[in-house]
This record gives C-alpha cells, sequence and structure tokens, in this order.
C-alpha cells in the first residue's frame, strides 16, 4: 500500500525518475512527461515545477517566487503548497 506524500513547508520537493519536464517542440510548449500520461502546466505552474530540484524545501521555493515576482509570500505558499499536494497526489512529485 503506497503512502500519501505530504507536502509540507520543509518537503524537498522534486519530481520521480519515471516523470520529465520536456520542451515540445511541436506543440512550442513545456511539458510535464510520465508514463502515458502528460500534463501541460500554465506558466505559474512551469515557474514552481522548475524549482522542484529536491534541493530547496518548500519554503526556499516560496521565497523565491515571492522575491522573483514581487508577490506576497503568504498568497504564493497557499498557491504553491496546493499545486504541489496536487501534483503528489498525481505521482508526479516525490519528496
Amino acid at each position: 500500500m503506497n503512502r500519501r506524500v505530504v507536502i509540507e513547508l520543509t518537503s524537498m520537493p522534486r519530481l520521480p525518475r519515471h516523470v520529465k519536464l520536456r520542451f515540445d517542440k511541436q506543440r512550442n510548449r513545456w511539458i510535464i512527461l510520465a508514463p502515458e500520461r502528460v500534463l501541460v502546466p500554465d506558466e505559474i505552474a512551469l515557474e514552481v515545477v522548475k524549482r522542484c530540484t529536491g534541493k530547496a524545501s518548500v519554503a526556499a521555493v516560496v521565497e523565491d517566487l515571492a522575491a522573483s515576482f514581487d508577490a506576497p509570500r503568504e498568497e504564493i505558499e497557499s498557491d504553491v503548497t496546493r499545486l504541489l499536494q496536487d501534483l503528489a497526489d498525481k505521482g508526479f512529485v516525490v519528496t
């Protein structure tokens, strides 16, 4: 039985080995590839996923995004945590 990955501020999110972030030249878009699945992230989700290297915590990702986009940290924290939890629930992100 698989245990649910819970995304917290201390989590170090990354894409699992079987999931790849790739630029699709035919579609001229970034896509997230997994076996028998493809996600097309919007611009905001792409910025979050690009930072999921396993080397930065969710808190560090939030801080980086807040600084990069001059946006309120609290709002970004909520959105990033929710997005990463959804991706983790679908198997696109692990910690």
